[in-house]
């Protein structure tokens, strides 16, 4: 059970991050053309963090959570 609550807390974290960053993307657009340059950095994190959230998931769905 303990390894279930990690996962479930691992998922919470991730979705978390993964949300922040969706913000920080849709901040920057709504910005453009201002920090057009932060455009691939940023979204490179997200694209990590929204992946890292997505392999959360499945291993969380996996143990039976």
């Amino acid at each position: 059970m303990a390894d279930l609550d990690t996962l479930k807390a691992q998922v919470k974290k991730l979705n978390q991050q993964a949300t922040a960053l969706k913000m920080d993307l849709h901040d920057l657009s709504e910005d453009l053309p201002t920090g057009w340059e932060k455009i691939p950095e940023l979204a490179g994190r997200a694209y990590e963090a929204h992946a890292a959230l997505a392999e959360a998931r499945k291993a969380l769905a996996a143990a039976g959570g």
